[in-house]
Parts: C-alpha cells; structure tokens; sequence
C-alpha cells in the first residue's frame, strides 16, 4: 500500500511495524510529530514524559523487561538525555531499542545547531540516517534488529527537512510481535566500576563486529556513472547531489557510524575527485580523512545553515546563478506572540518594571524580540531558574528568571530546589498557561491530561514551590498589567525567595472569546505605543493605527498602554 507521509510519520508506521510495545519523548520541533503518530496505535503504550532523560530512562526500563521501545527527541533533547544515553552503550540492550534524535540545520526552531553525529562517536553505538520517508520507514525497522542482535541501542539521525517533508512511502501494515524474557544478570545491567570495566571491553568489541556489518549492509551504496566526479554523502543531502550534479558517481552512506571503510576506499579508487557534502559538521570528512584518503568538503561546502542544491552548486561552481529565487534569499517573517497571548503582558509588565530577565526555552522566548525586548538571556531548558540564582547570589539586584509551565516541570523544577535550598533572594515568574503551546499544544504533568488524553494527576507549581519552604507565592493574572507590575517590583524587592505564577490559557486552546477592540481616530494621536505590544491584530499604514477585528482577541493589553485611552470595546 501506498502512502504520502513525513519523515516523522514514516518513522511512527515502520516503529509500529517493527512491534514496539512503549514509547516515549518530550516535544520538540522537528521530532514532535513522531510520538504523535505512534499514538494512533492502540498496541502501543504511549507517554510525553517530563523531560527527555526520564523519557530514554523509561524506554531502557521498557527494553530490559523484554520489549521493543523507542525514544524520540530533537538534538537538544539528547543533551538532556545523554546521561543514560552514554552508560547505555555499555548495559546494551534486552528489546530492541530505538533513539530518533532530529537535527535542525537552520536553527528553524532552536537554539543551536549542533550535530547529533559526534553523540554516537562518543557513544560508540551505530547510527543510520535515511534519505526520504520510505528510507526512514524502513531504517527504524533495521535499527530494532541491529539492536537486538549487536546488544546496542540504535540511533537514527534525522533533520528537519527529513523529519517535515512527504515523499511516497510502501506499508506493508503487517506487526511483529516480540517479547522477551529478563535475566538477573548484574554483570550486564548495574554499572558500577568493576562491571562497567569489563562492558567497555565489551563495547570495543561490538564496535568491530558493527564495523564489519558497514561493509555489508545495503544501505551503504556506491553509484558509479561519471569517474571524474564522485561524492560521499548520507540523509538529504543525497538527493541534493542527485538533483544538483547526477551525473556524477555517489557513495551513499544509510549507515552513517561505524563508516564502512573498505567500500570509501575501494569508491576512492574509482572517481578522480571526491567531495563529502554533509550538514553541520566535517563529521564523514574527519573520518575519511583520518583513513588517509583525499577528499575535498568544508573548505568549499558550509559548515552552518541548511544545504540545499543550490548552496551546493555555488560551492562547486562560483560562478553559477540561480534560476529561481532560492528559499533562503525569501525575505523572513519575524516571529511574534499569537493575538491574545497571555504572555505579552508579562513581557510588557517586565519592561515597566525595568528588571533583567534570565528567560528559558518556549513561546516567551520571543519576548526578546523587538518592540517587546524585554528578555536578556537563553541558554537551555530551566537554565533562567539557576541563572536568576547565580546572578542575585552574586550581588546582582532587580533581576528575575521567566519559564513556562511546562519548561518549569521538564527542567526548572531542580534549579527552584536550589533556590529554596541556598536560601537566595531570587525572583522565578513562571508563565503557566496550561499547555506545551510552541510545539502544538502537547499536554504535560500541569495539564491533567495524558498523552492519550486521558485524565491524570495534575501537578500544580504553586504546590512544588510550597513543598520546597518558598513562603512568598503569588498568582497574577498576565492581562492586569498594572497590578503585576506592582508584584514584580515587589518581589525583586524580597530578601526571600519568591515565585509569581502568571495564569491563563493559551490563546489556542482557550474557549473565551472577547469582543475585538477598535481605535477611537477622534483621541488617537498616533504616539504608537500600542504598536509597542508586538500584536498582529494592530497595524500601521501610515496614516493611521487599526486593529483586525479577525484576529483581535480582546484581550485589552493595547488598551492599557495607550495614554489617551483611544483603544476601546465598540
């Protein structure tokens, strides 16, 4: 049977296919959509754990009681995860294992651009890579039977154009069923030195029998047709030098670590120029390279951004011209709060109050952005928490740490224990607003609701905070700027630690509906500071300031800093 699917939808088909019993992940664009999926199969329990790290913790508790399982998460999510990840490579496996972590060339929705391929050198596991749908269909299969039979997680590296664009994909639709039994067997399963010695030994050994399994697997593939060009190449990148030079030879690589080193240089010695097109890192050209075989790479192709055929051939040929306007020359649309949000009137609040901001990862993070610019950091995911810590630890006054809901309880939750513990005078605002909104509204521990969508226990921050000794706790609503003005100025104030819970829903998922406002042109001067909100709804022409009645919320946060009260419900 045939089927347009995603990268991300193909992986859910083929790990059902494959017979997994248990699945688990955080959402995080590109990867979001894998859980999603594998969610509509009813034979598979399916979780949206807190973090990432508890998720792969799960699927290695779900893999030693005899299951297949399988754990998805974007690159930064295995940053998170890497602490079992790492010592998993030495317990190896009972069922089968998956890991799909998506890369994001072009930071589309992260904070970096990091590559997932120097986690499985470390790791010293294999890793695949599939070209379009069909190949991720069929590759996550491939990763539960090398897991099986190598005792070794899988990892599967995807990107964002893998992970988000449909090709046609061949299900077959038909389930394997695998259960094994669980052995008491220390020696393979608790880490501690004396054992963990002898499993790194196992682990060198595996790596040569993985390294052999490269040189034979079909999914490593040399295509001969013009000699005086060749390329080695893996994941999309494939089909940018087929469509960008296809009459040249190609080494494709399915298996991406351990490198089949025999067949690179047996397609060494068959083209008389070798170029290594990869995403990110010089990761195939390092390895090639360290092997003694002369390839070009780096020195032509970049090393940040998203590739596509015609980034590929301005490398090659300096002076090639497009024909088309290339979708990175598209002139780019700033990023901004939904109409209604109820995070711009904690931004707007924060700038009132005139306080630096220690901000974290979700919908807030674009409070940075201009007009609102009323964030002054971001790292990671519960960083803002520990930061505000280390900042009025250090002497540093009016200063507060923003985390959403959901952040909160993925990784803030830590970085607030140190604060009640260490006894600083830090200011945690947390933005609750009752979803996982910047990845599609995903629910989360604070929701109530599981990852099917039914009910469950719902953890309330305020409880958190209370049952760490946080005496001073304060819940706002995010619409009354003045009002949490006056709270944030005197919270920072507090010799104490404090949290102020802004709650309200996310516009998306809220059923409230509010009449739209509109401009009074009789008492608008056209001070703009209306504009100053960063909404979508109101807009300039020039001549005169108006707001969209579609797209207008009524959510009265303009009302409120418009001087002259020319904002008003009709």
């Amino acid at each position: 049977m045939k089927r347009l699917l995603s990268g991300n939808e193909a992986f859910a088909i083929g790990a059902w296919e494959a017979g997994i019993k248990f699945a688990s992940s955080y959402p995080g664009t590109p990867a979001t959509e894998i859980l999603e999926n594998i969610a509509k199969f009813k034979e598979v329990k399916v979780e949206w754990a807190p973090n990432e790290k508890v998720a792969l913790e799960a699927v290695i508790g779900a893999s030693f009681s005899g299951v297949r399982a399988i754990a998805s998460m974007k690159h930064v999510g295995l940053n998170v995860a890497s602490d079992p990840f790492m010592t998993l490579s030495y317990t190896g496996v009972n069922g089968g294992i998956a890991i799909v972590v998506s890369d994001d060339p072009g930071l589309y929705s992260s904070q970096n651009e990091q590559d997932t391929r120097n986690y499985v050198r470390s790791a010293k596991i294999p890793a695949l890579e599939p070209s379009d749908s069909q190949e991720a269909y069929e590759y996550i299969k491939l990763a539960f039977k090398i897991s099986e039979e190598y005792d070794t997680p899988t990892l599967v590296r995807s990107t964002t154009r893998i992970s988000h664009t449909k090709t046609v994909v061949e299900v077959k639709g038909i389930r394997e069923e695998i259960q094994k039994e669980l052995s008491r067997d220390p020696a393979k399963w608790v880490m501690l030195p004396a054992f963990a010695y002898e499993r790194h030994i196992f682990v060198l050994e595996r790596f040569k029998k993985l390294q052999a399994l490269s040189e034979e697997i079909d999914l490593n593939r040399i295509e001969i047709r013009d000699r005086k060009l060749g390329f080695i190449t893996s994941g999309v990148c494939y089909q940018y030098v087929k469509e960008a030079f296809p009459e040249a030879s190609v080494l494709k690589l399915g298996m991406i670590y351990p490198l089949p080193k025999k067949k690179i240089l047996e397609f060494s010695n068959m083209v008389d120029e070798i170029f290594v097109v990869e995403e990110l890192d010089p990761f195939l050209e390092t390895e090639i390279k360290a092997m003694g075989i002369e390839v070009k790479g780096k020195g032509f192709i970049p090393e940040f951004g998203e590739l596509n055929v015609d980034v590929l051939k301005k490398a090659l040929d300096k002076n090639y011209k497009p024909k088309y306007i290339s979708f990175t020359d598209i002139p780019k649309r700033p990023p901004t709060l939904c109409p209604g949000c109820p995070h711009r009137g904690v931004f707007v609040a924060l700038k009132r109050a005139k306080v630096f901001v220690f901000g974290d990862i979700g919908c807030y993070t674009l409070g940075a952005l201009k007009p609102l610019s009323s964030m002054d950091s971001c790292i990671c995911m519960g960083a803002g928490v520990s930061m505000v810590h280390g900042a009025t630890s250090s002497g540093m006054k009016k200063v507060v740490a923003v985390i959403g809901d959901s952040t909160f309880l993925h990784t803030g939750i830590n970085s607030l224990l140190d604060i009640a513990y260490n006894r600083s005078s830090s200011t945690v605002i947390i933005l609750d607003n009752g979803t996982t909104a910047m990845t599609g509204r995903q629910p989360h521990p604070g929701t109530g609701e599981k990852a099917d969508g039914t009910p469950t226990t719902k953890v309330l921050p305020e409880e958190i905070a209370k049952a760490f000794g946080i005496e001073r706790i304060k819940i706002v609503d995010p619409y009354e700027i003045k009002k949490l003005v006056e709270v944030i100025k005197e919270e920072v104030e507090a010799e104490e630690p404090s949290v102020i819970i802004t709650r309200a829903p996310c516009t998306l998922i809220s059923r409230e509906s509010k009449r739209p406002l509109k401009i009074n042109e009789e008492k608008c001067i056209l001070c703009k500071s209306c504009l100053n909100v960063g909404c979508m709804a109101i807009f300039y022409d020039g001549k005169k300031v108006s707001i969209d009645e579609v797209l207008c919320k009524g959510c009265t946060i303009c009302a409120q800093v418009c001087p002259k009260e020319a904002i008003e419900t009709p």
